[in-house]
């Protein structure tokens, strides 16, 4: 019985295994190991995995705006041959002058003393011929005290025509404030050169982020240094910001200029020695850098004359050389700052020998060219009309090193030399006062 019922147990199960297979089943053959294979069904696109959205482009960053143009302040140049109307501006009295018109120069001052005073072959020539940055505030400020203002030599003397129908110069009258004396400053050799450029001085002017002219330059540690404290052209301008009744008409000073070196730091010269394309290239970069500071110079009352280009002796040098150098200045340095009638002499040599009694070749070819007032150096602020020429020739002191070491009595309407001279900062050298 039991063998039995476990036949038939066993047929069942054979029976119901056979029908679970069904229609189109097919066997797959095992794989050792790997896992039985299952048709797929592509999905529909939808329901496809989300790719990562690619990043979107950066944008180009806008172009920097170029920084505002600084508005600069309205600088008024007023005629001092011309009194006010009621012989009074704001509220100051001013009365006629025909007294004598002092005139100091400089040669550029000293901005690191540490550098200037160093013992090297330089040293004895920067001592005689500069006075540092601090002695030329204090002398400015000894002047200011003194009751002196500045005026232009531009309007010191005109031309005119005489009676004979020739031109010839005049003394002009200057109209002062009440109880003031005049003034002229120049500067000569304001060009920079490179000798000076490793002995203390600053480099070049420039235009402040203010707006302002400023010196630019290298400290002891040959850091940049950009300021208005240590070269005599932004000293000036900021002296007459503090003190304007200095400078009643706006004057400043007249810069001397040479042409070999470039002008203001800027190398605008042609060079004999390289005349190569890119020489040429850096030379016009330089005049169009150089254009933007000598507007500024001359809207806020600083005027230009000439040195020559080669800064030669006029006493020595031959027609025929001064003639070349004089058209290699009005070419170069003309062209940028425009006419001028005031020549400086370099060294102090006198045209011809003697422009006091002669009117030789060289003095008549240079008033041929346009200059009028002749400058020279002396002990005094000497000036001359010449009668047989159009042009006035005239002396000017010097303060420096020298004059300060052994001419203190001929300035005491200035300054004081004791109070002015940095006698800790310069050579131990003999000083004539002590």
């Amino acid at each position: 019985m039991k063998k039995l019922t476990a036949l038939l147990l066993a047929l069942t199960l054979l029976f119901t295994s056979a029908c679970a297979g069904g229609e189109g089943t097919q066997d797959t053959p095992d794989a050792p190991d790997s896992p039985p294979v299952q048709e797929q069904t592509p999905p529909a696109e939808t329901d496809a995995p989300d790719e990562p959205a690619p990043e979107p482009e950066a944008e180009p960053e806008p172009e920097p705006e170029p920084p505002a143009p600084v508005e600069k302040e309205p600088y008024e140049i007023l005629d001092p041959t011309v009194m006010p109307e009621g012989g009074e501006r704001d509220g100051v009295k001013y009365e006629a002058y025909n007294g004598i018109v002092e005139h100091l120069f400089f040669h550029p001052i000293i901005a690191y003393p540490e550098l200037a005073f160093d013992g090297d072959s330089e040293e004895k020539g920067l001592d005689d011929f500069m006075v540092t940055a601090d002695e030329f505030w204090k002398i400015m400020d000894s002047c200011y005290a003194n009751g002196y203002v500045l005026v232009d030599i531009g309007d010191v003397w005109s031309e005119t025509t005489g009676d004979d129908g020739q031109p010839k110069m005049v003394r002009n009258t200057l109209y002062l404030p009440e109880g003031k004396k005049p003034v002229v400053f120049s500067y000569d050799d304001t060009n920079y050169y490179p000798y000076m450029l490793e002995n203390g001085f600053t480099y070049k002017l420039v235009m402040g982020d203010d707006g302002k002219i400023a010196s630019w330059g290298r400290n002891p540690e040959g850091g940049e240094v950009v300021s208005r404290d240590l070269d005599a052209i932004p000293m000036l301008d900021k002296f007459v910001e503090e003190h304007p009744d200095f400078s009643p008409f706006g004057a400043k000073a007249s810069l001397s200029l040479t042409g070999y070196c470039g002008i203001l730091g800027y190398r605008t010269q042609t060079e004999r020695e390289d005349q190569s394309a890119e020489h040429e290239a850096n030379r016009q970069r330089e005049r169009e850098a150089v254009k933007p500071i000598i507007e500024e110079l001359k809207r806020t009352g600083w005027t230009f004359g000439s040195h020559t280009w080669g800064h030669i002796n006029l006493a020595k040098k031959p027609l025929d050389t001064v003639k070349a150098d004089t058209e290699k200045w009005l070419d170069e340095v003309g062209s940028l700052v425009g006419e001028t009638p005031i020549l400086y002499y370099p060294h102090g040599a006198r045209p011809d020998g003697n422009d006091w009694t002669e009117t030789g070749p060289i003095f008549q070819y240079l008033q041929s060219q346009g200059f009028r007032v002749f400058c020279s150096v002396g002990t005094e602020s000497f000036s001359f009309i010449k009668k047989d020429l159009c042009a006035v020739i005239c002396d000017r002191l010097h303060p420096d090193g020298t004059t300060l070491r052994r001419s203190r009595e001929r300035y005491l309407q200035f300054y004081d030399a004791k109070d002015i001279m940095d006698v800790d900062v310069r050579p131990q050298r003999e000083i004539l006062w002590e």
